[in-house]
């Protein structure tokens, strides 16, 4: 804090009330922080209650009635462990609450689970279990790699990764710090989608590769003066090897939107099966955000952020349905007391931007009839060729809790054509939560 102060990007009233802040935190949370033999654990957690609405805009009538309302309630639980050792080594694990998925475990994309079957007693999974090894870290660069099932290392939104999305592999992050004002960040993985033992496709094990670059900047480099600004841009490149080992059986199948073959080949191959991707998925993701800080505004503490955003996909190894992009605008930050934030976001995301069953669980539509080749019924249905408004509230009623509503209003980018006319697949998806950290 004084070297900050020296430097001129805090003025010595804000140092104070940081470190006041950092102490409260401390105080709060010291009980579930150990020190032993120069060693720390972090104990941490959250859960989340869910009330959630399903209505969709199709009529039609039909013995499945797939189109009817529907409600449920659902919670997450997660419990962490953070160990840091000596010689700038750390391992770490935590435990998740989700749904079972046949044989495969728990949901690769959510952590909920559905209040249901009389109160059975429910699953919990491994969602984290990692080591990483930070050999380099100072006031310039910084350098760190992890490896085992970790956090997703890059910095993206959900229209690339879900939120609860923790990849298994090798990760590797640095960065340099130019001076107080820009910095460049990079981070890359290597991570394992499935291990195909014996057969015709042994040794051809999915990977995904990943390499981004980011460029983050503070224009106001005056700690008194009102707005500040930042900027953050990022590139990125992400790559599917082994695609024909992706076929519905061969990993939790979610999510639909892909092109996918609807029949195999009659000559044996072992791409032109049912249920095998049709293309090759390879994306090229930009974002950018400008953030405004201002110093105050109507029933919020503190400083007051407004973030303008937005995010472009692109896959040239498909020919069409290859793009997808949302942009949005963002007020104020939840997470601490009495803070709130409101935020809307338009999204659109084609059928082979990117993989089905990486992108927000969340983010779906009405499907009058099955998605070709996609192994699943008619209904509702997330994953890809959506396209839709997504509004969220949150406030914060201590450092600790939270509670929020999320509105999906969206539709299918292309809407089949049943009985001669088009399909309405208009759907609306309300998510009331309540969140405590700890």
């Amino acid at each position: 804090m004084d070297a900050l102060v020296r430097k001129g990007i805090l003025t010595e009233q804000e140092a104070e009330d940081i470190k006041a802040d950092v102490s409260k935190e401390n105080k709060q949370y010291n009980k579930w922080i150990f020190n032993k033999d120069g060693l720390e654990y972090k104990l941490y957690g959250d859960v989340r209650g869910r009330f959630e609405m399903f209505r969709t805009e199709n009529e039609t009538p039909g013995t499945a009635a797939m189109n009817k309302p529907r409600d449920r309630f659902r919670y997450r639980l997660r419990l962490g462990l953070t160990t840091t050792l000596n010689d700038n080594f750390e391992v770490g694990m935590r435990l998740t609450s989700s749904e079972a998925n046949g044989t495969f475990g728990g949901d690769p994309i959510s952590g909920n689970t559905t209040m249901q079957d009389n109160g059975s007693k429910k699953f919990v999974y491994i969602d984290t279990a990692y080591g990483k090894w930070t050999p380099l870290t100072n006031s310039s660069y910084f350098f760190s790699a992890t490896i085992g099932k970790m956090d997703n290392p890059f910095i993206v939104s959900d229209m690339v990764f879900d939120a609860d999305y923790t990849p298994e592999g090798l990760a590797i992050q640095g960065g340099y710090i130019f001076n107080d004002t820009h910095s460049l960040k990079w981070n890359g993985g290597l991570f394992v989608l499935d291990e195909v033992g014996q057969g015709v496709l042994a040794s051809d094990d999915p990977m995904m590769w990943g390499v981004q670059l980011r460029w983050d900047a503070n224009w106001v480099t005056d700690p008194a003066k009102f707005p500040k600004i930042q900027s953050s841009v990022g590139v990125g490149w992400f790559d599917l090897t082994e695609a024909d080992s992706l076929g519905n059986a061969a990993i939790p199948n979610v999510q639909a939107g892909n092109t996918r073959f609807v029949t195999s080949a009659t000559n044996g191959s072992t791409h032109v099966v049912a249920g095998n991707l049709v293309n090759d998925y390879s994306p090229f993701v930009g974002d950018a955000s400008l953030t405004f800080t201002f110093e105050k505004a109507p029933f919020y503490p503190g400083p007051f952020p407004i973030r303008i955003g937005g995010e472009v996909m692109h896959n040239p190894r498909a020919d069409d349905d290859n793009n997808a992009w949302w942009g949005g605008i963002f007020f104020g930050k939840s997470g601490k007391k009495k803070t709130w934030e409101a935020s809307y976001r338009y999204k659109r995301l084609e059928a082979d931007a990117w993989f089905e069953e990486f992108v927000d669980s969340d983010f779906g539509a009405y499907r009058e009839v099955a998605w070709p080749g996609s192994g699943l019924g008619n209904g509702y249905r997330s994953g890809t060729g959506v396209q839709g408004h997504i509004t969220k509230l949150a406030y914060s009623l201590s450092d600790s809790m939270s509670i929020g509503a999320t509105w999906f209003y969206t539709h299918m980018i292309d809407e089949p054509i049943v009985g001669g006319e088009r399909s309405d697949s208009g759907q609306h998806r309300v998510q009331l939560d309540a969140i405590w950290k700890f």
